[in-house]
């Protein structure tokens, strides 16, 4: 896939100081400093730098669509990274589970999520790029997911616990526990009993992570922690090397982030329903209060863009600070300084919107066109 060479003149382009009409020139893959190649009249057009998602779970729908459906992953993948880019998303952090949900969350599934990403990252332009999600109840696959991290490649690993610790600590069934069990083919007694153990172990949990994080951090592994809620939990994460804090519950969890150095990423969703759809914090308020650096599609890629110019419609960013929610702030997390703005000798990812309606008509990820449609493809081609 070749990547173009051409001038894009006539639109509103944002760059590091804001909009300008000055033309953007693209060659070999990265923004020039001077026009290049043939020009491309994108009059009535705003030019962004394309969107990177520090972490999504979408996909996941395209890999299960029905019980069974999906045999090949890559077919499924192609279908995801064509949702991505219709959706001006040019960097994708791809959120795959190893928990002892089992099923689609399981260590198994997550093997061949993996693969089916290195197989497919070369075909096409969209950036894919792995994070695990690990269940830290999971004492017995510590070495199994630190092998996987290793022999992947995998950046990016989030802790999670997911287990119903409150019902489990009063002896209760956990809800949906039945219909869980009998989702990934397991007796749910058996699947009981699994997560009862799990839960009466936790106790080794802090001593485990401590050693296995060491590990990952001396790899050059980003650690995130997810769904913090007490200063605390953050604390003791940051003292690990896990200096991510994805999606904190509360306003606290977030300032002790950001007073420790720590990013903190919120989820787009949020900031388009207004609020949290579980009750925790909004991330409209951490915003306001600065205590957010980048936003995550989570559940839902078309957030992402909806997201940032909500809050510069909103008065509570311009919008180079709101678009830099989901494109330079997130590139910093992930360690990419080569993308995230429109500025020469960075990479040439970017998407076009009508400057009206706001819709993606053309998204291109170094230099290489991903997606294209309506008269701003007639533009391109003419």
């Amino acid at each position: 896939m070749s990547a173009l060479s051409l001038t894009l003149t006539g639109a509103q382009v944002l760059r590091p100081g804001g909009l300008s009409d000055e033309p953007l020139g693209i060659s070999d893959g990265v923004i020039g400093d001077r026009t290049i190649g043939r020009e491309v009249d994108l009059s009535g057009y705003l030019v962004l730098p394309g969107i990177v998602d520090v972490h999504g779970d979408g996909f996941e729908r395209h890999l299960a669509p029905r019980r069974g459906a999906m045999k090949d992953l890559g077919e499924g993948l192609i279908a995801a990274e064509a949702e991505l880019a219709a959706n001006g998303i040019t960097t994708a952090t791809l959120a795959q589970f190893y928990s002892w949900e089992g099923g689609m969350r399981g260590p198994e599934f997550a093997e061949r999520v993996f693969d089916a990403i290195a197989r497919l990252r070369d075909q096409v332009a969209t950036d894919l790029r792995a994070q695990l999600r690990f269940e830290v109840a999971m004492l017995d696959d510590y070495a199994a997911m630190a092998e996987m991290v290793a022999r992947h490649g995998i950046p990016y690993v989030v802790f999670n616990d997911h287990l119903p610790h409150e019902a489990l600590d009063k002896g209760k069934r956990p809800p949906r526990l039945h219909g869980q069990a009998l989702r990934i083919g397991r007796n749910p007694e058996k699947h009981l009993e699994f997560i009862q153990g799990l839960h009466a172990a936790m106790g080794e949990v802090p001593d485990a992570l401590d050693r296995l994080s060491a590990d990952l951090v001396a790899r050059g592994v980003r650690l995130g922690s997810h769904d913090d809620r007490h200063v605390d939990q953050r604390r003791a994460a940051r003292a690990r090397g896990v200096r991510i804090a994805e999606f904190p519950e509360t306003r606290e969890a977030a300032e002790e982030a950001q007073s420790g150095g720590d990013a903190v990423i919120m989820g787009a969703p949020n900031v388009v329903r207004g609020n949290s759809h579980n009750g925790n914090a909004s991330a409209i308020e951490l915003v306001a209060m600065g205590l957010v650096d980048a936003l995550a599609s989570d559940y839902h890629y078309p957030s992402l863009k909806r997201a940032a110019f909500l809050l510069a419609d909103g008065g509570l960013l311009d919008l180079a600070g709101a678009w830099g929610l989901v494109s330079a702030g997130p590139a910093r997390i992930l360690g990419l300084a080569d993308r995230g703005l429109l500025r020469a000798g960075l990479r040439a990812d970017l998407v076009v919107l009508e400057a009206r309606s706001r819709k993606v008509t053309a998204t291109m990820a170094a230099g290489r066109i991903s997606y294209m449609s309506g008269e701003a493809a007639a533009r391109f081609i003419g």
